[in-house]
């Protein structure tokens, strides 16, 4: 007798609607392939919700009324108490590692959460095996990596699937700034060398006060919602192609982990204005022209502005190396890899050596 068509037991676990047996998403498959009785369990996507999954949220309306329109979901969670990374564990396991940091964590520190449902996620393209592959090779071109971490890499048969939790903002802005214009002109001197008289050109500035407005749309200006990776990596693993977004949906999680975000709606935009204030720079310096500028203020005015809140999958490796914890991660779209690395102190005096040589040995045979 069938079971109800993918029925959900545990967390991110959804199992077979013919044999009951535990499903794990495919990276780069539509479907949920049965190991047990090779049932193809299809993940249907349809188009409405689709379109409905990318559609944005008006931010205020949403701050406003205290996020009580959002749609929340329950999980249950377990914090990092070496990190502090909180991502799904299932009441199936006793203990575990952190994927982040690989601090042990136990199933007793596990309790529920309720979050802001996810609206849109991209699902996993790049297979497990690929993104070994692509870790070794990195390391491979890492020449001061210690011996050790590259041993390691060769053992490591598996590295950790994340989710890992994103806002995304757009907004319209205005820009009314002040500040100084300068213009290069030249300028022939005299000046005496040696008792005799010479001449040279000189470049000097003249400078013009200005004022304008710039404006400029942003269109998904993406904030990762999470402190337990290295921003400056996470930030490298773009771009994402967004354009492809899917909704919400439990079965892509089957077999991989999620994390919970720890950077909030709010915050996220504060850090997002960063982002966009930096691009704002550039317009206003291309506004006011000429050959140097200085921008005095700026006073920018963001209106309809909107987010999304979307799950993007990463994989992970944390490795320790002299009581250290180094961070690995692949885009798990587009194999795009970014890492921390400990240097080998013994090869980089070894090619300091060599090439004190190299350059001693050039001059000896030159002279």
């Amino acid at each position: 007798m069938k079971n109800k068509k993918n029925i959900e037991s545990k967390q991110n676990e959804i199992i077979c609607e013919n044999c009951g047996a535990k499903l794990v998403f495919k990276p780069g498959a539509n479907s949920l392939t049965c190991g047990f009785c090779g049932n193809l369990n299809e993940i249907k996507v349809d188009r409405k919700a689709i379109i409905d999954a990318r559609q944005e949220i008006d931010y205020l309306d949403f701050i406003r009324n205290n996020d009580a329109s959002a749609v929340k979901i329950e999980i249950t969670t377990v914090k990092c108490q070496g990190c502090g990374a909180e991502t799904t564990f299932d009441n199936n396991i006793v203990s575990s590692v952190c994927d982040f940091c690989s601090s042990p964590l136990v199933s007793k520190d596990a309790h529920k959460l309720q979050i802001i449902k996810p609206k849109a996620m991209l699902s996993f393209k790049i297979t497990n095996k690929e993104s070994i592959d692509l870790f070794r090779n990195w390391l491979k071109k890492r020449w001061f990596a210690p011996n050790k971490l590259k041993n390691y890499a060769k053992q490591t048969e598996k590295l950790s699937g994340i989710y890992i939790p994103y806002w995304t903002y757009d907004a319209d802005t205005t820009t009314n700034y002040s500040g100084q214009r300068g213009d290069n002109y030249q300028e022939t001197e005299t000046y005496t060398e040696n008792g005799e008289q010479k001449t040279k050109t000189v470049t000097k500035t003249k400078w013009s006060f200005v004022r304008g407005t710039v404006s400029r749309f942003f269109n998904d200006v993406l904030i990762p919602a999470s402190n337990s990776l290295p921003k400056k990596y996470v930030e490298r693993l773009a771009p994402w192609d967004l354009d492809n977004l899917l909704p919400y949906n439990t079965k892509y999680l089957s077999g991989f982990k999620s994390e919970t975000y720890q950077i909030d709606l709010k915050t996220g935009f504060e850090q997002a204005k960063d982002k966009m204030e930096n691009e704002i720079k550039n317009d206003v310096r291309i506004d006011i022209g000429g050959d140097k500028q200085q921008i005095s203020s700026m006073n920018t005015r963001f209106y309809e502005t909107t987010f999304k809140h979307i799950l993007l999958p990463i994989w992970i490796s944390a490795y320790s190396y002299n009581n250290k914890v180094y961070r690995f991660m692949i885009n798990g779209r587009t194999g795009e890899v970014q890492g921390e690395r400990p240097w080998s102190v013994i090869k980089i005096i070894f090619a300091v050596i060599i090439t004190i040589a190299i350059i001693g040995g050039l001059y000896w045979y030159f002279k």
